[in-house]
């Protein structure tokens, strides 16, 4: 696993020293994470790297995981539609249950740490415990608030205002609330097996394993498989292009532990998918990720045409390869992507289709696209900037005193 120090050639030295300087500030600190599934999805995959990192540099960092049964999950993936704008039904007994499982999950956990980052709303519950603790704590939202049913973000409104600050990933997402909002976008770690180079042989070898033809244009879209992603929607745009371009469609995800419809989403995308030869559906298991990195490596076109999206990693992975991407106006995805400088943004199935056809058939411009949006991503969304701000953050918790205003 790669070390603070060796992120220097990317980010520059003075960048390192910075994160060091900080760290030791911050060394007093002891700082834990809470989130609800320790593989799958964006936030653990962060989180992944960022407490080692966080550790690295001297600051005390522990990462805990809540646990929760079918119900519970059915319950926050409701949730989590909702604040999506989708909407849910719920009843009484969901409310309470859910409440019931964060309360089990707190009489088993310690949260003595000086800071304290709840990831999401499946573990939000937990900030009760907060009233008898002189600590410090940080409500981290992941997801696209923009547009939230009103019953659930008014049942989260009540816990949210009981931190001392709200961490949003886009301007987009902030909400009228009590308590201090932060702005913190996700990153991406560039020296990651999903980020790191790759020989052009083993990317090769990837498209062999899978029998998808290189000397053929190919659409991918990387990502679990969730309606919010429309991989429907997708394979409509796919069809589409198919009638002026010979091209081939990769739809490749997994799932998470904390999403129950996982499997549902996949048997409507295989049922869509089903008689054309040309589209590959790729259920990968959570130790895919040199095989994700040099699938986004060797496509033409690298897609994200989600429906919702908190940020978007998958975007800021493919631009970091150089790869030109066509993904929806929602969520953070527009913070990646300036439209056809660094990317292409869409709004429908129809405008999809036809930015693919114009990347497949003008590779000039898809070039183009693919180093404006490495630099975009060496500039604001690497995991060095990630862990600068979370450290700053919670100096600042401890010292308002010391922050002049101007």
């Amino acid at each position: 696993m790669a070390q603070v120090k060796d992120y220097a050639e990317i980010v520059g030295g003075s960048v390192i020293d910075e994160l060091f300087a900080i760290g030791e500030k911050a060394g007093t600190l002891k700082i834990q994470h809470v989130n609800s599934t320790a593989v799958g999805g964006g936030v653990a995959e962060i989180l992944t790297r960022l407490v080692p990192m966080m550790n690295e540099l001297g600051v005390r960092t522990t990462w805990d995981v809540i646990k929760g049964g079918e119900k519970f999950y059915a319950v926050t993936k409701k949730m989590h539609n909702a604040l999506h704008g989708v909407p849910e039904t719920f009843v009484e007994n969901d409310w309470a249950h859910f409440l019931e499982v964060n309360r089990e999950n707190a009489r088993s956990m310690s949260f003595e740490n000086d800071v304290v980052f709840i990831h999401d709303p499946q573990p939000i519950g937990l900030v009760e415990e907060r009233s008898h603790l002189d600590n410090k704590w940080v409500w981290r939202c992941h997801i696209d608030f923009s547009e939230p049913r009103e019953n659930v973000w008014l049942f989260l409104k009540d816990f949210i205002e009981r931190f001392d600050g709200a961490i949003f990933s886009a301007p987009a997402f902030s909400r009228p609330l009590s308590t201090r909002q932060f702005l913190i976008s996700p990153s991406i770690d560039p020296l990651s097996d999903k980020n790191r180079d790759l020989d052009e042989n083993y990317v090769r070898s990837i498209f062999e394993k899978f029998n998808i033809d290189l000397t053929r244009p190919v659409i991918t879209q990387i990502s679990r498989f969730d309606y919010l992603k429309d991989p429907v929607g997708v394979i409509k745009a796919y069809k589409l292009v198919k009638r002026y371009v010979d091209c081939q469609l990769v739809l490749a995800g997994g799932g998470a532990t904390d999403d129950p419809e996982g499997e549902r989403v996949l048997s409507d995308v295989q049922h869509a998918a089903a008689g054309d030869k040309d589209i590959f559906v790729l259920l990968l298991p959570p130790s895919s990720d040199l095989e994700i990195n040099a699938l986004q490596r060797g496509s033409t076109v690298v897609l994200q045409k989600s429906l919702r999206e908190g940020f978007g990693l998958t975007v800021a992975e493919a631009l970091w390869k150089r790869k030109p991407v066509i993904a929806s106006a929602v969520g953070g995805i527009p913070l990646q992507i300036k439209h056809k400088y660094s990317g292409v943004l869409t709004h429908s199935i129809e405008g999809t289709a036809y930015w693919i056809k114009q990347i497949i058939n003008e590779p000039a411009f898809a070039r183009e696209l693919g180093k404006n949006g490495r630099e975009h991503i060496r500039q604001n969304f690497l995991i060095t900037r990630h862990l600068r701000d979370y450290l700053l953050l919670a100096l600042s918790l401890y010292h308002d005193k010391d922050i002049v205003y101007l």
